[in-house]
């Protein structure tokens, strides 16, 4: 059962919903920015490139292993109210706190949790299924339309800022096995006015690093880096 409602707000200021569930009170954060957005994310619900509605980001318990986490996400978009498509993430991380940074409009919202992590490239055998939860989660707000591949090219920027950030704290670490990212721009209104590009060094995508260099930082840096 929830206890907040959702409400229409940047990423600065997001309801925070609970649920009961496994014998105890689980948080999840609700973005319903009040006009379909076209996103991409790597999301359990609502990956890939389209338009979407909302995002959650619900918190779950560690070692969850739920067989049906993108159609538990669902149930839980629809009983917080909203509807149509929409993005949600799993995280074993805490969401009640979690951190904002914004540069030249973009923002960024992430949530971290950083107990488990290591390099991308490693000679370990991968597991198959899909995981179960995005333990370094980032959430982007652009205030901009972006084309498929600017879209594509932000997530790339994303994750380029989230490891610079990790590095800034003096993790030997890529990342989490789990990690999970939304980008969210505007729809595009017409012919040719969708931003081709959001690499590291374009307006767009140098604004998009800073924010989640920030709201990373901050982020795996209150997790803890022991």
């Amino acid at each position: 059962m929830l206890v907040a409602a959702p409400d229409l707000a940047g990423l600065s200021r997001l309801p925070l919903l609970s649920r009961q569930e496994d014998g105890g009170r689980w948080p999840m954060l609700l973005w319903v920015p009040g006009e379909e957005r076209r996103m991409v994310s790597s999301a359990l619900l609502g990956g890939g490139i389209g338009e979407r509605a909302w995002v959650l980001n619900a918190q779950v318990p560690p070692g969850y292993r739920r067989l049906d986490p993108a159609a538990r996400l669902a149930r839980l978009a629809a009983s917080a109210g909203v509807s149509g498509p929409g993005v949600g993430l799993m995280t074993a991380a805490p969401v009640g706190d979690p951190c904002h940074a914004s540069d030249g409009g973009v923002e960024a919202l992430v949530t971290a949790g950083v107990g488990v992590r290591g390099r991308a490239a490693v000679p370990a055998p991968g597991q198959a299924g899909p995981p179960v939860a995005g333990t370094i989660s980032i959430v982007v707000s652009v205030p901009v339309a972006l084309s498929d591949a600017a879209l594509v090219n932000a997530v790339a920027t994303a994750t380029e800022a989230k490891v610079q950030a990790l590095r800034d704290l003096g993790l030997d670490a890529s990342g989490t096995p789990t990690d999970a990212v939304c980008v969210a721009a505007l729809r595009p209104g017409g012919s040719g006015d969708a931003e081709p590009f959001a690499g590291p060094r374009s307006v767009w995508g140098a604004r998009l690093a800073r924010a989640v260099h920030r709201a990373a930082y901050a982020a795996c840096r209150r997790s803890g880096c022991d």
